[in-house]
């Protein structure tokens, strides 16, 4: 009778056993899939209302603002027009001392006007400087350097923002395209951080800033040599990252898509000195060009390594470009050849 009653309790425990197994498979599973849901319900919600990377996202509305970048100097090329003039209204409001440059010194007088009422007595026109500049002109930067550091003591932060387009086939574009392209893209950014960085690494801090583009990822057709300027940037500035990082000097690169600017009105050719001369229809699909700059400038703020900044679909193809290369040149050739899609879905960047 003892000898039942044992292999009953044993019956009873092993099926007592089987049975918690059984419920905290359960368990597993309903948390496996309620993760999965959530997961994949952020992530269609992600790619239908996006305009930037996750990281970026999460920053702006979780990490520094600009108002943390108050008190700072920076120094802005491209400051005349674009995404380079709403950088420099953004760091207005955030109380930065500006440096303005760029070639045409009556715009750079309007922006720096229309800076002051950005800053809304936060600055005085003493805090705002602005100095020509042409980045092709390589021998001139040490001057301006000198100049600037006359003016403010310092400088705590470099947007390297100037730069052209080009639009053209690539058999039909002269070489002295490609050269004038990487002039100002690249060699005109690294000219100037050059003559700067000595001075971020005596004081061992500083930020520099490369607007690149998303073309500087993606092999988009009909703009060879935008391409391949804004690839290799990014290929400089990286290297450059991996060696100044024990100076405490930081390196954001950010690589904006479609955005409304006048880029197309100064945009090469395939002829030396000629300019496509178009501008932009406000009906295209562009991300706003204060947007573009509030990203940027948080992207600064939060000292981001890079950033991407599009709409759909070029945020979703950036992603696939990245994490899935080959199902993303597919689909960067689909989006681009589709007789289907408008054309400013074509490489309007």
């Amino acid at each position: 009778m003892s000898l039942r009653s044992a292999m009953s309790r044993s019956v009873i425990k092993k099926y007592n056993l089987e049975t918690k197994r059984k419920m905290f498979l359960i368990f597993v599973v309903v948390i496996v899939a309620v993760v999965l849901f959530l997961i994949c319900s952020f992530i269609v919600l992600f790619w239908r209302s996006a305009d930037a990377d996750l990281l970026l996202l999460f920053k702006e509305k979780f990490g520094r603002g600009p108002e943390s970048l108050k008190g700072q100097v920076a120094w802005i090329t491209g400051a005349s027009s674009g995404i380079g003039e709403y950088i420099a209204y953004e760091l207005a409001r955030a109380g930065c001392r500006l440096i303005l440059s760029a070639r045409r010194r009556d715009e750079l007088e309007r922006v720096r006007s229309a800076c002051l009422r950005e800053a809304a007595g936060q600055l005085t026109a003493d805090d705002i400087l602005v100095q020509v500049l042409d980045v092709q002109d390589f021998e001139s930067h040490k001057s301006l350097v000198i100049k600037v550091l006359e003016h403010f003591t310092k400088i705590d932060i470099l947007i390297n923002n100037a730069g052209c387009s080009q639009r053209a086939k690539w058999m039909d574009i002269e070489l002295d395209v490609d050269r004038t392209l990487f002039e100002i893209n690249v060699l005109g950014p690294v000219s100037l951080s050059q003559v700067v960085l000595p001075h971020m690494m005596k004081r061992n801090r500083g930020t520099i800033v490369i607007v690149s583009s998303m073309v500087g990822k993606l092999g988009l057709p009909h703009s060879r040599s935008y391409n391949g300027t804004k690839s290799a940037v990014q290929a400089y500035f990286e290297c450059l990252r991996t060696e100044v990082a024990d100076n405490n000097i930081s390196i954001t690169i950010a690589c904006p898509g479609p955005t409304f600017s006048n880029l197309f009105l100064h945009a090469a050719t395939s002829k030396h000195n000629e300019k496509l001369g178009r501008a932009m229809s406000r009906t295209e699909k562009r991300m706003t060009t204060d947007l573009c700059a509030h990203y940027i400038v948080t992207a600064l703020a939060n000292k981001l390594y890079e950033v991407w900044i599009a709409q759909q679909p070029w945020l979703a193809i950036l992603y696939i470009q990245q994490y899935i290369p080959d199902l993303g040149r597919c689909s960067c050739l689909i989006t681009q050849s589709s007789k289907k899609l408008p054309d400013l879905l074509r490489c309007n960047f």
